[in-house]
Parts: C-alpha cells; sequence; structure tokens
C-alpha cells in the first residue's frame, strides 16, 4: 500500500495500539483513541475510569519520546489483512493551543467526546517522522 493510503486507513480507524518504552526498556501497549491531522497524531487521558491519572505512557514519554502507534484489520479472509505503523516522538501538553486542538479534533472524529462536559487531562501529541504499512492485497 502507499503512503497515501496507508495514511487514509490510519485515520479512519477507530483505535490504536500506542506503544511506549518502560524505564526498564521493555515495551508498554494501550489501546487509545486518536485523531490524526497531517503528521501529527492527537490523543488525551480522558474521564474513561482509569487506576490513576498518573499513567505510565505518560512518564514513559516524559523519559523516552520515541513511541509507536499501529492500526490493523484482521479477516479470516487474508486478503482483507492489513497495518499501517506511525513511529514518531510523542510530547505530553498539559494546556495551552496543541491541547485545545487535541480536544477539538477528539471530538470531530468521536460523539463520546462532543457529548461529555468531562475534563480532559494531558494530551499526548506525536509527530509522525515515519510511516510503515503492509496489505495482502497489493
Amino acid at each position: 500500500m502507499n503512503e497515501s493510503e496507508a495514511r487514509r486507513r490510519f485515520a479512519a480507524a477507530r483505535v490504536a495500539r500506542l506503544a511506549t518504552v518502560r524505564t526498564d526498556g521493555c515495551p508498554h501497549l494501550v489501546p487509545i483513541v486518536f485523531a490524526l491531522d497531517g503528521d501529527l497524531i492527537y490523543s488525551i487521558v480522558d474521564a474513561k475510569p482509569k487506576r490513576s491519572l498518573q499513567l505510565v505512557r505518560l512518564a514513559n514519554i516524559r523519559r523516552e519520546p520515541r513511541v509507536s502507534l499501529l492500526v490493523d484489520a484482521y479477516d479470516d479472509a487474508w486478503e482483507h489483512l492489513w497495518w499501517v505503523r506511525a513511529d514518531g516522538r510523542a510530547s505530553v501538553v498539559a494546556s495551552g493551543p496543541g491541547h485545545a486542538t487535541t480536544i477539538r479534533l477528539l471530538q470531530a472524529k468521536y460523539s463520546q467526546y462532543r457529548d461529555s462536559a468531562a475534563p480532559f487531562g494531558a494530551a499526548i501529541i506525536t509527530r509522525v517522522e515515519r510511516w510503515r504499512s503492509w496489505s495482502f492485497a497489493p
């Protein structure tokens, strides 16, 4: 798949898996909702139940900003399989224009954000440095 198609599929996906690096060097992988705008991927700590707002992913990014995000489609008919991975550098943004942009883009993509008056926590903004993709069908 070409890069344009990879970006289109990535943007249309409803969930991605965010991989960060833990202090022991092991990967930390979590599902996230997100919005893509150009080469920037936006996500946020939202009101879904969590043990704490001091999320491991935020600490990992502050210490080591290199991340990967993966979206994919699985089907028992393997000719429909594909995945797209975005590798880049993330930052944690607690307020300001980047935080406001994150909320605006997520509200445009997900009705749950439009319908919620719940406060939002820190945003994660990833600048994509490299796109990788694969599909069974050419």
